[in-house]
């Protein structure tokens, strides 16, 4: 079983292997006392794993109690919170309990700010069972639920006391949703290693999942210890998602997934970058050659026909400051950087794709 240590506000671990769900309980009781368990999953993940969860946990002396919920973007909303708040209280739970979080990143969202909200804040469990939420969401501590005005636009930052990640649960992933997942396994890879980079390019990525999977978290990891509330660093982590978000609201959150966002993200602000020489030549292409080898898309018909409805949507996203935006750019595989923007720089930027 491979390991990775956390050190951010709290010091935690996570576990990398196959077949370690099962063992859920004995992992948890090696940091936390028997108590009441909250299993906060939806009704897709619930079908392969809740019973087993609550079967390790029981073995181990825990007392679980299992929430589950509609899956898909829409359930990440307060009325879900809501929910989760009213069934910790009808069933007792108290700031000594924990949470355990058993999905994929809306899973992992939700129930870890229902964890860094009720009673201010208990212990949560992270158990992703999604390719992006065990590359990506699951560690570092960004919780939320989104609103009509945008995507994850209320939230806390609440570190988890573990994350337990069973690389054989993506087994069970349709391709279009381990495609999508790939996303952000791409993305560290452009921003932090061309090492990882070139393991996506060159290998069989189910069979080599447990390293892979390692090396995401491992970046991941670094970035947030060294900058754990988003004030420096941790921005990189947003390489694709100004324009991915922009295109989430432009559907509505229902049409193109977030990872294809982040693809198309991704994708545009490299060609549009290497146009103006912000980054190294031949970057896009080769970028665009994994994407494509991800299953993921390169660009979309918002970005070709509706640019400007994405600028104003994009004036929304997180990255927006008062001062203008901040923009995530690649110089080269490997490597990235902010480049702070006015609104009429970044309009200007955006607008010169495709010419």
């Amino acid at each position: 079983m491979e390991k990775v240590t956390i050190k951010a506000s709290r010091t935690y671990e996570i576990l990398i292997d196959n077949g370690i769900i099962d063992r859920t309980g004995e992992l948890v009781s090696e940091i936390k006392k028997s108590c009441k368990a909250a299993v906060i999953t939806d009704d897709n993940v619930d079908r392969y794993y809740g019973e087993r969860v609550m079967k390790s946990l029981e073995k181990s002396e825990f007392a679980p109690k299992k929430f589950v919920f509609k899956h898909g973007e829409a359930s990440k909303c307060h009325s879900t919170l809501l929910e989760i708040y009213d069934f910790l209280v009808e069933n007792g739970f108290t700031r000594s309990d924990i949470i355990v979080a058993l999905g994929g990143g809306v899973v992992g969202d939700t129930a870890g700010f229902a964890a860094a909200t009720f009673m201010r804040g208990i212990d949560f469990v992270q158990i992703p069972t999604t390719v992006v939420s065990q590359a990506d969401s699951s560690v570092g501590g960004k919780t939320a639920v989104d609103i009509a005005g945008g995507k994850n636009l209320v939230g806390a930052f609440h570190q988890p006391s573990l994350v337990i990640c069973d690389t054989e649960t993506l087994n069970t992933l349709t391709p279009e949703f381990f495609s999508d997942g790939m996303a952000e396994v791409v993305k560290h890879g452009m921003i932090k290693s061309r090492e990882l980079f070139d393991i996506l390019s060159e290998r069989d990525i189910k069979e080599n999942l447990v390293d892979i999977m390692k090396r995401n978290v491992s970046i991941k990891g670094q970035v947030v210890e060294n900058d754990e509330r988003e004030k420096g660093e941790r921005m990189l982590l947003n390489f694709g998602h100004t324009l991915a978000h922009a295109i989430e609201k432009y559907y509505n959150f229902t049409g193109l997934t977030h990872g294809c966002a982040v693809a198309v993200g991704m994708s545009v602000f490299t060609h549009i970058a290497e146009k103006k020489g912000m980054t190294e030549k031949g970057t896009a292409e080769k970028l665009d050659a994994l994407l494509i080898k991800c299953g993921l898309p390169v660009t979309d018909a918002a970005v070709t026909k509706d640019l400007d409805k994405l600028y104003e949507f994009s004036l929304r996203d997180k990255k927006h400051l008062s001062s203008g935006m901040n923009i995530i750019i690649c110089p080269k595989i490997g490597e990235s950087k902010v480049v702070k923007m006015s609104v009429e720089e970044y309009k200007e930027f955006l607008e010169s794709y495709g010419y």
